[in-house]
């Protein structure tokens, strides 16, 4: 009934071609299709459609050519689809695209050909997948292409290049991923650059070879990265205008480590652990520096600084720690004659990192195999071979030997790659990864072992791979987790387990793994998971186990994880939920995923502890007849209640009045009774014999009343969650 009142107010006629269950505005050529349970890309979707929103459902794959009947669309979103993988050419023939929105998917992986075909597209925006790696060439095709925005993936590395192609992009986004290592022309092919977010990454240095490749950026994010040091002249960017250090490690900054941004206007550097900074030679035309929330020693010791800075006219922001005397006072209020030194001792000036030597390596490549010098790439992809070839170059940083039949890889089966920082051995028909056969790789830190028959691991299989992070064994043959083989790989973050037959989480089977924060168990079998199962694991982050045996939550297993902030349950034969199955997450969770289980009782007390932290809850597809008084949820960006057969009678009216309330698509219909089945629980007329019905529901028996009014809210949200609209890049 709702469908055909929206449908009536757009203006559609039952003549137009509109597949179910979207809704066609004709007038202005917009198609939505929002939260629903579209398994593919609908065909019969109006050819002249300019705006198409599919956000909220279930496509897994784009597969080649999904949009080639609409090819006069300019925008759209995908957001939240479950993407995993883009096939080659999946958005050939769109031409006309200036707006892409592929956010909250769960895509990892972005080819060569992945965004063919995208000729005008203008923003692309991939925030909150789980990207590890982009292949050089995979942003080739998208020459007009201004705003790239890549943050909240698991991104580790970015090797030389791989923006090549984005010539006029001016805001790359790379924020909230795990970047530690950047080729030295990573942002070489990036001429109109003007804003660069690095912030919330892993970077222990400042990556200064790789930025002064930004000849135009004014802007650098660096902030929330372990930075302890700024070496001499280590930042070349002629054109910067705003640096922004906060919140990293900074122990010393070197006096003059700006001398070669002369625009430089704006220095933050707030949050660290800064006792006091030399006069910056060279730094002219800086205005101010931000240093509160640093420990600032103001002693005579900062006396040439604080002489620096009324010469210079820098207006300075801090607040002295110590010496008790001076503790609280501001830096511009500071005169001379108060720092003083007495017994104070300086604070040890940390050393600069030795820098690394390049390996030269020399040009050859193996028969058969390409290799590239401009990308330090290696490619033997689909070649029959039956063993793995040698004399790759000695600067090969990806080598791809997908689709290659090796079943074995014997030891020491990569010499001389140093630098290698990827492999590709995806689809290879292996059974055993022999002792050693990784040594060497001292640089490796994406392996690639998906679609093979391991069905075990020697506890040195990793052995000479120390900075491994990124370990994919989806699709493979293991019945239990390889106990031991994690114990090498300290730096390990991601690991791939899904689509296996692994039965059960044994205690110790993940141990030495006490850096990871990915954990992927998707479509095994696992029916136990055991008390201390998960206990190394202390600064996990994300937890899937959809697609198990589970018959209960495992809040035994979850103690001990402060950091767990996204559990995935999702079609696991859970039929109840006890009191504070959550607690031991509580505090750190926000999305959670209970969708297509058959849960058919939730205790009222089951999410005892959540609360405003939670920001998306998928309870879709189950079988209870009412959940639990979730009032306190409310920082919720997303619920979906869709297939869930409600029973709307006097029981159910605080969640019809809390969903009233909410600004936000949740698809909750009626079950039962026989007259409100199908009807929303918004609009259900069931509830208006309720008694205590007139008690704080003004406007609440007219619903068209109640969705004007909420309309205000609704447009001052729209830009904050990603429900709802087509949303847009935000400075």
């Amino acid at each position: 009934w709702g469908l055909l009142l929206l449908t009536a107010a757009l203006g559609v006629t039952a003549a137009a071609r509109c597949p179910a269950p979207c809704v066609c505005d004709n007038l202005r050529a917009h198609v939505l299709c929002l939260n629903g349970s579209l398994m593919a890309i609908p065909d019969t979707i109006p050819e002249l459609t300019k705006k198409l929103d599919l956000r909220g459902n279930s496509f897994v794959v784009i597969p080649a050519g999904a949009f080639l009947a609409t090819p006069y669309l300019t925008h759209l979103d995908l957001q939240r689809c479950k993407v995993e993988r883009l096939e080659e050419g999946a958005f050939r023939g769109l031409g006309r695209l200036v707006y892409l929105n592929l956010a909250s998917n769960g895509i990892a992986l972005l080819y060569q050909e992945s965004l063919d075909g995208l000729s005008s597209l203008q923003q692309l925006i991939l925030e909150g997948n789980r990207i590890e790696e982009i292949q050089p060439g995979a942003f080739g095709h998208l020459g007009s292409l201004t705003v790239l925005d890549l943050r909240a993936n698991a991104l580790v590395y970015l090797p030389d290049m791989v923006f090549q192609g984005l010539q006029v992009l001016r805001w790359l986004r790379l924020s909230h991923n795990a970047l530690h290592v950047l080729g030295s022309e990573a942002f070489a092919a990036l001429p109109a650059l003007r804003r660069l977010s690095l912030d919330h990454n892993e970077l222990q240095a400042l990556p200064g070879e790789a930025l002064a490749r930004l000849d135009g950026a004014t802007r650098l994010d660096l902030g929330h990265n372990p930075i302890t040091y700024v070496a001499e002249e280590a930042l070349a960017m002629a054109s910067l205008r705003h640096l922004f250090l906060d919140h990293a490690s900074l122990q010393d900054v070197a006096p003059d480590a700006f001398a070669r941004s002369p625009q430089l206007r704006v220095l933050d550097l707030r949050e660290n652990q800064l006792q006091g900074l030399p006069p910056l030679a060279g730094a002219g035309g800086l205005a101010r520096v931000s240093l509160d929330g640093n420990p600032l020693l103001c002693s005579c010791l900062l006396r040439p600084f604080h002489k620096w800075l009324a010469r210079a006219r820098v207006q300075a922001e801090g607040a002295c720690a110590a010496p008790p005397a001076l503790r609280g006072r501001s830096l511009d209020s500071l005169k001379p004659p108060e720092m003083r030194c007495g017994r104070l001792r300086p604070p040890p000036s940390p050393t600069t990192p030795p820098e690394q030597p390049r390996a030269a390596g020399s040009r050859q490549c193996p028969q058969g195999c390409v290799c590239s010098p401009d990308f330090h790439h290696g490619s033997c992809e689909n070649r029959d071979l039956r063993e793995i070839p040698r004399d790759f170059p000695g600067d090969t940083r990806l080598l791809d030997l997908r689709r290659n039949p090796f079943s074995t890889v014997p030891p020491d089966a990569f010499p001389g790659l140093k630098e290698l920082v990827s492999l590709h051995l995806q689809s290879c028909s292996i059974r055993a990864l022999l002792p050693g056969a990784l040594r060497g790789l001292e640089s490796l830190v994406y392996l690639y072992l998906t679609d093979n028959h391991l069905s075990t691991l020697a506890s040195t299989a990793f052995e000479g791979a120390p900075h491994l992070a990124y370990l994919d064994l989806d699709h493979n043959a293991f019945t239990r987790v390889p106990a031991g083989a994690f114990r090498l790989l300290p730096n390990l973050i991601s690991l791939h387990l899904q689509h296996n037959a692994i039965r059960e989480l044994q205690e110790g089977d993940l141990a030495g793994a006490r850096g990871l924060r990915w954990l992927y168990l998707a479509g095994n079998a696992i029916r136990h998971i055991a008390p201390a199962a998960l206990a190394p694991t202390k600064m996990l982050e994300k937890l899937q186990l959809e697609g198990n045996h589970l018959l209960e939550v495992p809040t035994a297993a979850l103690r001990g994880l402060p950091a767990l902030s996204e559990l995935k349950l999702s079609r696991n034969p859970i039929k109840h939920m006890g009191y504070g199955v959550f607690l031991p997450v509580a505090s750190s969770l926000q999305h959670l995923y209970l969708d297509n289980m058959g849960l058919e009782r939730i205790s009222s007390h089951a999410f005892a502890g959540l609360g405003p932290k939670i920001r998306s809850l998928y309870l879709e597809s189950n079988k209870m007849s009412n959940i639990p008084d979730m009032s306190n949820f409310t920082g919720l960006e997303i619920l979906n209640l869709q297939d869930v057969p409600f029973h709307c009678d006097c029981l159910l009216l605080p969640l019809h009045r809390w969903i009233n309330k909410l600004n936000l698509r949740v698809g909750a219909t009626c079950g039962s009774p026989t007259e409100a089945r199908g009807l929303k629980v918004k609009l259900s007329t069931t509830f208006l014999t309720c008694p205590g019905w007139g008690q704080g529901e003004a406007g609440e028996t007219n619903p068209n009343k109640n969705k004007a009014a909420s309309k205000p809210s609704k447009k001052k949200r729209s830009g904050k969650s990603p429900a709802r609209g087509f949303s847009k890049s935000r400075a």
